[in-house]
């Protein structure tokens, strides 16, 4: 494969949804209808319900999702800074249902029958199908840091799931004095959306700049190296005079003590191997695993769902097929285009052996903004392929890269209109 520049892959990216066309499905007739019911209503599940209708109309596809509306986790971390409001970042299913002709049920899913071919949910539907998409996004490990469970995080909140915890969070934020201390906890590997933690250190150092410059944030890490980590420490250096004695923001990681095993929620002090730390703003971000559908619907081994690469198919049950964060799909992120892009991969190959074809071989795709202040935003993209015996998903030498260290102002404001046309364009590819 020839070498891909950065401003060719961002054109390709941006351009996956006209390229699924290729595939060579629009317009399938089959025999029978068939049934294909999609679990989840994230970025993988949402893209899998519209590309399926997209490119054969004939299927009956049904996409069984708890909540009323979508909130979008990627560009979430812009409320705490004041950028975003929750709204901006809430969306309906309503074009999937009536544009797309998806079946959208507002139900949660409880246990799938891989030998009747049935999902079942909390309400007691028994829904049919021929194919079953899975995308249940991450659940957390409650036992994993003593004192922290789902009850706790109501006032001590994580804010990983977009919605009312991350305006607790704001609130927390606007009501900390000048010269209070946050402390974020950031999640052991792998976990969903890599540089969130350190992106949502700079929105709240953002926010604390102009409003309460006097404050500090605290990461603790109990990692020895973080994504986009060189970035990252360069725009704080830049704008929040990070590695001097008037850093606002202060990173801890594994070999400087930064694991964290117990909250005291009463006293607000986190245990660290480095010591107890106190703050006004307390964020935690637990250790992770699969969405709770994915154990209950025995599609999990270990933390995660083992699937076949080329596919998506869960290696545990055929038939199932299971999508971002809850795959196993190393060396490729948990991350919303992740999601985005193995749907496609999954719904190619779900549309190929219902006509009796083989899935071909499939290309993924990746990319993933940061911004770090109002005008400083940066970026990692990459093109996937499979390794030649299947079992890996290698990163295709040359392609995408990170936003380079020496760029211009000019470039990283760039980078922060990119990645909010990336965000929009991210949301009408899944559902608009």
């Amino acid at each position: 494969m020839s070498r891909i520049n950065r401003r060719d892959f961002l054109r390709l990216a941006g351009g996956t949804a006209a390229a699924a066309g290729a595939f060579g499905f629009p317009g399938l007739l089959l025999a029978n209808t068939r049934n294909v019911v999609v679990v989840g209503g994230g970025v993988g599940g949402c893209t899998a319900a519209k590309y399926l209708r997209k490119l054969d109309p004939t299927l009956n596809v049904t996409l069984v999702e708890a909540k009323t509306h979508y909130t979008s986790c990627f560009m979430s971390n812009e409320v705490l800074s004041g950028d975003r409001t929750l709204e901006s970042i809430t969306f309906s299913y309503a074009d999937l249902k009536h544009r797309y002709g998806v079946n959208v049920v507002i139900d949660s899913a409880v246990g799938i029958d891989p030998a009747a071919r049935q999902v079942r949910t909390a309400s007691g539907a028994n829904l049919a199908y021929d194919a079953c998409i899975v995308s249940p996004g991450v659940d957390f490990k409650w036992d994993a840091i003593e004192g922290y469970d789902a009850q706790v995080a109501e006032s001590i909140p994580h804010a990983w799931f977009a919605g009312p915890q991350t305006m607790t969070l704001r609130n927390q934020l606007l009501a900390m004095p000048d010269g209070g201390r946050v402390a974020i906890v950031a999640p052991p590997n792998p976990y969903k959306c890599p540089p969130g933690p350190y992106e949502r250190a700079s929105q709240v150092a953002m926010y604390c700049k102009h409003h309460k410059p006097k404050s500090k944030i605290l990461i603790l890490d109990p990692k020895g190296k973080f994504s986009k980590a060189r970035l990252f420490k360069q725009g704080w250096a830049q704008h929040y005079g990070f590695d001097t004695d008037n850093s606002m923001i202060e990173w801890v990681g594994r070999d400087q003590g930064g694991t964290v095993s117990a909250l005291d929620a009463a006293s607000g002090i986190l245990k660290a191997e480095a010591g107890d730390v106190r703050a006004d703003v307390i964020n935690i971000i637990p250790p992770q695993k699969a969405g709770a559908i994915a154990f209950a619907a025995d599609l999990v081994d270990g933390d995660w769902c083992p699937v076949d690469k080329r596919t998506f198919e869960s290696t545990r049950h055929p038939g199932i097929y299971v999508l971002g964060d809850a795959s196993s799909a190393a060396k490729m992120p948990k991350s919303a285009y992740a999601a985005n892009s193995q749907a496609k991969v999954a719904v190619a190959a779900i549309l190929s052996r219902f006509a009796g074809a083989e899935p071909g071989e499939p290309t993924y795709v990746n990319t993933c903004y940061s911004i770090i202040a109002e005008e400083h935003g940066i970026s990692v993209a990459a093109v996937y392929r499979l390794s030649e015996d299947g079992k890996v998903i290698t990163k295709v030498e040359g392609s995408g890269g990170l936003s380079p260290m020496d760029a211009s102002a000019e470039h990283r404001k760039r980078e922060v209109t990119y990645a909010h046309s990336w965000f929009r364009n991210v949301i009408d590819d899944m559902m608009q």
